[in-house]
């Protein structure tokens, strides 16, 4: 069985197609209209062996924020939904990567019970036209959908287009280990029995 999720979200702010493929690896694409996004949101695909695709149609004359806050909502919901009963994944992650002069931690929990933890010193306000400040908001939105403990902690580093990469980056490998299905769980990883 194929774990995959289709999410269309429509708002007055944005439109957003997104399909999510846990268990291929397909071409990502990605239309945010905000490149640097694209970006990001590319590398947490190929970081987390994710299949991605996402089409956006947003209010970018206001600013990043709505489109970006929402792609972390519909993400964190393809997610929910790709993962259904959650039996036998592995449940966490925890994953430390480098970019240059930064190390980022990102650790899940997909406990179904949404927390973010976001420590980050963002000191460049933004890069190309992405407003850096809606990162946090992106991975809020995406903890409360995904109903995932979500702790992402820039340990150091210097440049912001670093410490942003190395940030999608954990996070998809970390995503990646918490998916894993496990042969050995029995259930769902949990002594209450649901997640």
């Amino acid at each position: 069985m194929v774990r995959s999720a289709t999410i269309k979200r429509d708002t007055l702010e944005t439109k957003i197609n997104l399909t999510l493929n846990l268990d291929e690896q397909t071409t990502s694409e990605i239309d945010t209209g905000i490149g640097y996004l694209d970006h990001m949101l590319t590398l947490f695909a190929k970081h987390g062996r994710f299949g991605l695709q996402v089409n956006v149609k947003g209010d970018l004359n206001v600013d990043s924020h709505h489109t970006t806050e929402d792609i972390g909502i519909a993400l964190g919901d393809a997610f929910t939904q790709a993962l259904g009963d959650k039996v036998s994944i592995e449940r966490y992650g925890a994953q430390f990567v480098p970019m240059d002069e930064t190390l980022t931690r990102a650790v899940v929990d997909l406990s179904g019970r949404a927390y973010l933890v976001f420590i980050a010193e963002l000191s460049a306000p933004t890069l190309g036209t992405f407003e850096t400040e809606v990162v946090e908001d992106f991975w809020q939105g995406f903890s409360d959908q995904a109903k995932a403990n979500v702790h992402i902690e820039v340990l150091y580093g210097r440049n912001t287009h670093h410490k942003i990469e190395s940030m999608f980056k954990a996070m998809g490998r970390a995503m990646r280990q918490a998916v894993t299905l496990n042969p050995d769980i029995h259930g769902v990883n949990s002594t209450k029995g649901v997640i």
